[in-house]
């Protein structure tokens, strides 16, 4: 009796586990409110430097948004412009890096999720064209991924966030927050980002500039008067080379200290500055955004963070691209931009760019 009762226990436990659902790579994600999870993110995913843009050195990744998906990422950040009133991704000017229509962006990364049913993503966009809510709106329901938009339950920072379950259980995995955007009734998945979401500083071009300080916004205190009004902490981890006084581009010198999961021993590293937040704040980081991101790679930071050990159904980008990417970036899958799409793409050889920015401020 004895026997039978343990193999029947055993065998019930077998049975669990093997069917075990996988949230964001992990099992042990799914029951954990979404707020108390550090979603790894590509900074200026939109922007390649790779063959599509003659490899720009304004560009922060050598790989496209669902390739980062693919790989473990589960934040894309972008910065969005008004051009002839259209929504366009471009890095701080549309003459410097044009990745195309937003909605063209936003269409690959819709059919991932609709192959990936059991993750959540989230998107933070930079409004660079102070576009309304409902401009927006439009191009999300142009992609046809408006309708997986996550619609909080207040208006405030200081709001329950639901598990990653709930929201899959929802079919609102897409998390959508907007720089400096006026809520909508119409479109009420899009949120304003400094409601909900503070950053750290982001202009670093030094290892030991990385600090948890809140840099925005400023009305939101201190990161401590922040985080106990319940707004959710970014932790910008890039790195820039500064050309002139004036111009700095991305560092991809220094990437594979910078983007280093090694808490100790490596200057400027990635794991170590989200372990110093984490000490600090009392918490993880909920977003922390990198270039660059598959060098590291970054998404192992988000795993110590989270405390997964095995993580599921990742994909690398040599993988992804059925063994034709370069491990060193800037080769990869070269018909297709950061959207998944070819057209729309413009960038700048280094003298062409260092005289446009010349007089130009870069923006984040």
């Amino acid at each position: 009796m004895f026997f039978s009762l343990r193999t029947a226990l055993a065998a019930t436990a077998f049975a669990a586990s093997a069917s075990a659902v996988a949230c964001n790579n992990s099992p042990d994600l799914c029951d954990r409110e979404y707020n108390n999870v550090t979603h790894m993110g590509a900074h200026n995913s939109a922007f390649l430097r790779d063959a599509s843009t003659g490899n720009s050195i304004s560009g922060n990744q050598y790989f496209n948004a669902t390739f980062a998906l693919d790989a473990g990422l589960r934040l894309l950040q972008a910065q969005v412009h008004n051009v002839d009133n259209t929504l366009r991704l471009c890095h701080s000017s549309c003459a410097l890096l044009d990745a195309g229509l937003l909605e063209d962006w936003l269409r690959p990364i819709n059919s991932w999720m609709d192959d990936h049913p059991n993750d959540v993503v989230t998107l933070v966009l930079v409004n660079a064209g102070n576009q309304d809510a409902a401009t927006f709106g439009a191009a999300f329901t142009a992609a046809g991924i408006a309708s997986k938009g996550y619609v909080p339950s207040s208006s405030s920072a200081f709001t329950p966030w639901p598990t990653l379950q709930t929201l899959i259980d929802a079919g609102t995995r897409l998390v959508t927050f907007v720089a400096s955007v006026t809520p909508s009734a119409d479109h009420p998945y899009i949120m304003n980002q400094f409601s909900y979401v503070f950053e750290t500083h982001f202009e670093v071009t030094d290892p030991a500039g990385f600090n948890c300080t809140l840099d925005r916004p400023s009305s939101a205190g201190a990161a401590e008067a922040a985080i106990a009004a319940g707004m959710l902490p970014l932790m910008n981890h890039f790195m820039y080379t500064r050309i002139t006084d004036s111009i700095i581009i991305p560092n991809d010198g220094a990437v594979n200290s910078t983007n280093s999961p090694a808490t100790t021993g490596v200057d400027g590293a990635l794991g170590a500055h989200a372990q110093l937040c984490r000490s600090q704040w009392g918490r993880v980081p909920t977003f922390a955004l990198v270039d660059f991101y598959d060098r590291g790679p970054s998404v192992d930071t988000a795993d110590a963070m989270n405390g997964v050990t095995a993580p599921e159904g990742r994909t690398s980008e040599e993988e992804a691209a059925g063994g034709s990417g370069s491990g060193s970036g800037g080769t990869n899958n070269s018909e297709q931009d950061a959207s998944g799409a070819t057209s729309g793409r413009a960038g700048m050889e280094t003298g062409a760019l260092v005289a446009f920015l010349a007089a130009a401020v870069m923006l984040f």
